[in-house]
């Protein structure tokens, strides 16, 4: 410890991991074109063009083989699909993430993985503790739920199983399938959801040793109120993207 009290949590590690299948924004443009432009009005088309033609995104990766499949698969097809990049990805930046900080996966003494594009029960923890062949009396904790900032709290909950005391290093892992939940309709939340997201998975190390950035303070600050502004929403069964024109005006007031 380097001080009386809790010990300081460090950052170890990190590690990301991309699906093989990648495509530029007029690559996207031309998919969306090929298949919706008898759903979409002129309006929705032209903003379409107008968010993927923004230079701040290039290339996107998705986990599929071909993108002919987001048209034609049905919900269980989509869940299988979650299921194996999920896991394929998380065990890929897990994996990574260790080599980078020198660990085996018997010196891991706690799992947190986080992931709203996919619900399984057990949970992805479950599939990565088999996986990275990582201990079995280890914690192992599932996140769902969370959204955009769902690595947030699972760092949270890494760091305070270590200032507890808690033996070994923390393995954090945050793993999203957005395609999984691709949905297009003459509506401005898919439209923008559709030229936004992908697909991919990030690993972070934590651990107690004297090596690595020092995990300092954190703050939160919720706004339930304005839950409706990004969510997911159920729709005919199916998850739909929900994102409001407000929402950076939503943002703004949040964090000040």
């Amino acid at each position: 410890m380097d001080q009386a009290g809790p010990p300081l949590v460090r950052l170890a590690a990190v590690a990301s991991a991309t699906p093989p299948y990648e495509a530029d924004q007029p690559q996207a443009e031309d998919f969306f074109v090929r298949h919706f432009s008898q759903q979409l009005s002129a309006r929705s088309l032209g903003l379409l063009r107008r968010f993927l033609a923004h230079p701040s995104i290039r290339r996107r990766c998705f986990a599929l083989d071909r993108p002919d499949c987001l048209v034609s698969e049905n919900p269980d097809q989509r869940m299988a699909r979650f299921t194996h990049w999920a896991l394929e990805l998380s065990s890929r930046a897990g994996r990574e993430a260790l080599a980078r900080a020198g660990l085996a996966p018997e010196e891991v003494g706690a799992l947190v993985i986080n992931t709203c594009t996919g619900y399984l029960c057990p949970g992805l923890s479950s599939y990565l503790l088999e996986g990275l062949n990582l201990p079995r009396n280890i914690r192992a904790y599932d996140l769902v739920g969370s959204g955009c900032g769902g690595a947030l709290p699972n760092l949270q909950v890494a760091q305070e199983y270590l200032r507890a005391g808690g033996k070994g290093a923390a393995l954090c892992v945050s793993v999203e399938i957005c395609s999984a939940t691709f949905r297009m309709e003459d509506d401005l939340s898919l439209i923008l959801s559709n030229a936004l997201f992908a697909d991919g998975a990030a690993a972070a190390v934590l651990w107690t040793r004297p090596r690595g950035l020092e995990l300092v303070a954190a703050s939160s600050r919720h706004s339930p109120e304005d839950r409706e502004a990004i969510r997911y929403v159920h729709k005919n069964g199916q998850l739909y993207n929900k994102l409001s024109p407000d929402l950076p005006r939503i943002v703004k007031k949040a964090v000040a």
